[in-house]
């Protein structure tokens, strides 16, 4: 089908001094991933990087400093697709193999992924009619061949785990391990602010809990846990930013639904 050319591919919003959403208005909500910039004395963060349809390093050049860590949270495919842009990934061991070596195991999309019908993502055993159509609204130049859309393989990754501490010289980040929607989910925790950047552990709209590696059991431990944290504001992997009495009914919102399911 034919699409638009767009004006621009990416959007930015300032949040404060430091902190950046940067989005592809242009990808469907469903694949829309919230790509964040963490301004640091030392070193910048990346959280995430969208879907890779067009340069996120450069439209965001003009913000970067000299030093970038790209951080996934996980690796489904539209949370990683600019990571090969940069050359430091931070990465839970967990995934590692999907920035490196991108697979449908872990990334959800293969050769046989079909940009125009997003239904043709590697979801096994999961009947999802309401996920048809193209994959975006536009295109980002004139000439883009979407059908020749594929995950890039990512340079220098290293994995971080549980408790490891993502120093960016005038602000630190606690790794905490997110399991459950994926094997491998992180999300990056800032105990002097109380600022959770949450990866799609928890976000405000409907939680994804039945992909082939998700565990509902495990994602229930991860709920419970970010229950008890002392957050002050959500930077999701999707969708707007909350505060804590969000978060609070979001969890309970998901608890209660597991609760009626299992009875």
């Amino acid at each position: 089908m034919p699409f638009p050319i767009a004006d621009r591919w990416f959007e930015k919003k300032r949040i404060d001094e430091d902190i950046t959403l940067i989005y592809e208005p242009h990808v469907v909500p469903f694949l829309r991933c919230n790509i964040w910039h963490i301004r640091g004395r030392d070193r910048d963060l990346i959280v995430d990087t969208g879907t890779g349809l067009e340069s996120l390093s450069r439209f965001a050049k003009n913000i970067l400093g000299q030093k970038v860590t790209a951080v996934a949270t996980h690796v489904h495919m539209d949370h990683i697709g600019c990571h090969h842009e940069f050359d430091h990934c931070l990465v839970h061991q967990l995934e590692a193999e999907g920035l490196r070596h991108p697979n449908a195991e872990l990334t959800l999309v293969d050769d046989r992924f079909d940009p125009n019908d997003i239904a043709s993502m590697y979801l096994p055993g999961i009947d999802a009619p309401d996920l048809g159509g193209p994959m975006v609204t536009a295109l980002p130049y004139e000439g883009f061949d979407l059908r020749n859309y594929r995950l890039r393989p990512a340079p220098g990754v290293s994995c971080v785990g549980e408790g490891d501490i993502v120093d960016i010289g005038n602000r630190a980040f606690t790794v905490l391990h997110l399991p459950g929607h994926s094997p491998g989910g992180i999300g990056l925790w800032e105990a002097k602010t109380g600022t959770l950047f949450s990866g799609d552990a928890v976000y405000d709209g409907p939680l994804i809990d039945d992909l082939h590696h998700s565990d509902r059991a495990i994602y229930e431990t991860t709920l419970r846990r970010l229950q008890e944290l002392p957050v002050k504001t959500v930077h999701a992997g999707h969708d707007p930013s909350f505060g804590r009495k969000r978060l609070l009914r979001i969890i309970d919102e998901q608890l209660r639904r597991w609760d009626a399911v299992s009875r």
